[in-house]
């Protein structure tokens, strides 16, 4: 793991770092390649590629085969049985990592060795560089993230999996780089119990507002849970720290321990003054409230996390939303070189010693969307992408996956020095079908955050979403979940029917030429609206919470597959909408 020293100068030299990998991009790709193919060429999988023991780079692309998870998955589960990880790769896998995305249900286990994990570490260092360099005195202050872990897993072979926060939190690399500094205690951090780690946390923050100058967590979504246990929690966390005693319901030994180094006395001038900016009628720019001296909110805000940005923007209070990095259980790709771009503006850099990278060009159709396949051209290396275009992020990597197809569809915006930036389009998955119509999780945020506009001057927030096919009746519908508060309180909005409906309208509007001519056919019905108390998406997250998703890395699902996901919303449901059936 990387030493104190390794991070030392990766922060004095960064820079340079980041000036060598971009202005060397084709070079430093063609070596990484040369050197997966040094290690592994002989490895079970690989080696029936090259019958005739010829394994460099050009007969790698045309003998090697694009995969997805289910073509190499046969080779991970004998490992994770108890078979020599040398059938996939030649360094030894020091863990698997579970990936939020499934197969057949159950999370993929990527492996990782620890070269592989000391490059994820070298990114995220670079980026936190290239962050602290943007905002003046970022140096002087402490970090309020919210982190939390899962569970490990133990597979037959006895090699642990776990999604990459946990692996990473209880690592000497974390305690001597991030958690130094945290305001938040590595104890309460790695407490199994998310609520009684969420409070302590939040209790430490609060603690230590004058000296906080980051708010932040891995994804957007955390932080909008954060907001909402804050709502129902600030009283009790006055409480505490006017009393100066901790709530008896923290009951884990890490969690006490840490606090009574920090919770030490009665603080009735602190509390006071968290309790008047709380009982404020508006929470809007609560977190600037709270913590004064804060510069920027932290977190990633791309893909699905986009439908967080508004609500972070109402909290924070128009302070900088900084969407660090972009990388997956798979590989780190890339990091955001202009932190201060506007959220829908994001675009990553990708570092090319992390991995090699291929790319296969995706067709626009005429209404600018993704198509669902990549054309026939062949696969596009990383110093050859075409600035505009659209493209499916391969990847190959020194863990052991070869030319795997991540499922991220991309946009090239621009070059730094020789490296490409990308914008994150959408992940390649369809999230809503009926019949022949397939609509995409692009397609369906777009549609949203059209809609919601007509919400924005009533002062009704939409917080989050989700969606369903409805195929329990003929033909079947589309429907919606929203989750809506009045901007400030955790009123449920008036619901004007007429505005509602209209809001249907614009989604199905915004929906592609397929959709609208089945949907004029009658072989798709009215989509429908559901609205959702305030707090029922918490309910949902706590289910998959349950079946044992991090909530550090918790994504909201944009489409529901589980009927009993399907009932937690309905039990919250407040009003249902339905589109004008003559719009077409």
């Amino acid at each position: 793991m990387a030493s104190e020293k390794e991070i030392k100068e990766i922060y004095e030299n960064g820079m340079n770092i980041l000036e060598d990998l971009t202005n060397n991009v084709q070079e430093i790709q063609e070596q990484v390649l040369e050197e997966i193919l040094k290690r592994n060429a002989g490895t079970e999988y690989l080696s029936r590629f090259f019958p005739n023991g010829q394994a460099d780079n050009q007969s790698f692309k045309t003998n090697v085969p694009i995969i997805t998870y289910e073509d190499i998955q046969p080779y991970i589960d004998r490992i994770a049985n108890g078979e020599t990880s040398s059938i996939l790769l030649a360094y030894r896998i020091i863990q698997f990592l579970l990936s939020t995305g499934t197969s057949g249900g159950q999370p993929k286990l990527i492996p990782m060795t620890a070269e592989s994990f000391e490059k994820r570490m070298s990114d995220l260092l670079l980026s936190d560089l290239v962050t602290r360099k943007c905002f003046s005195g970022s140096d002087e202050g402490k970090s309020l993230y919210l982190y939390f872990i899962k569970p490990e897993i133990e597979t037959p072979s006895g090699l642990k999996a776990s999604f990459f926060t946990t692996f990473y939190f209880k690592t000497e690399s974390f305690k001597n780089g991030l958690a130094k500094f945290c305001t938040s205690p590595i104890d309460t951090i790695l407490c199994l119990d998310n609520k009684q780690s969420m409070f302590c946390q939040l209790l430490t923050g609060l603690l230590q507002r004058d000296e906080v100058i980051r708010f932040g967590s891995t994804f957007a979504s955390v932080l909008a849970r954060t907001i909402k246990f804050l709502e129902d929690y600030w009283r009790e966390l006055c409480c505490n720290i006017r009393t100066g005693y901790l709530s008896d319901w923290i009951i884990d030994p890490g969690c006490k321990n840490a606090m009574s180094l920090i919770h030490t006395r009665p603080n009735p001038e602190l509390a006071d003054s968290i309790q008047q900016i709380c009982e404020d009628k508006s929470w809007e720019g609560i977190i600037v409230k709270l913590w004064p001296k804060i510069k920027y909110i932290h977190c990633i805000i791309t893909g699905s996390m986009s439908q967080y940005v508004s609500l972070l923007e109402f909290y924070g209070g128009g302070i900088p939303l900084v969407s660090p990095i972009y990388n997956s259980s798979e590989s780190s790709f890339g990091i955001n070189l202009k932190p201060l771009s506007k959220p829908f503006d994001v675009s990553y850099t990708f570092l090319p010693n992390t991995a090699y990278f291929e790319f296969l060009p995706v067709g626009k159709d005429g209404e600018g969307k993704a198509q669902e396949t990549w054309t026939d051209d062949e696969p596009v290396d990383l110093a050859n992408v075409k600035l505009g275009r659209y493209y499916e992020v391969v990847v190959t990597t020194l863990a052991g996956l070869y030319r795997y197809r991540v499922g991220d569809v991309l946009k090239v915006t621009g070059f730094y020095n020789k490296s490409p930036q990308f914008q994150f389009v959408e992940r390649r998955n369809v999230v809503l079908c009926i019949d022949v119509d397939k609509t995409t999780e692009e397609d369906l945020s777009k549609a949203i955050m059209k809609a919601k506009l007509i919400l924005e001057p009533l002062g009704i927030m939409l917080t989050t979403y989700s969606s369903y096919a409805d195929t329990s009746l003929t033909p079947g519908r589309y429907v919606l979940f929203w989750e809506l508060k009045m901007k400030g309180r955790n009123d449920v909005p008036k619901l004007d029917a007429k505005i509602m409906e209209q809001c249907c309208c614009i989604v199905e509007e915004s929906f592609d030429f397929t959709y609208k001519s089945h949907r004029k056919g009658g072989a798709i019905s009215a989509l429908e609206l559901r609205v959702v108390k305030h707090g029922t998406f918490d309910e949902l997250m706590d289910f998959y919470v349950s079946k044992g998703v991090s909530v550090a890395q918790y994504k909201p699902p944009s489409c529901l597959k589980s009927d009993e996901a399907v009932k937690i919303l309905n039990s919250g449901m407040v009003g249902k909408f339905f589109s004008s059936k003559t719009m077409f």
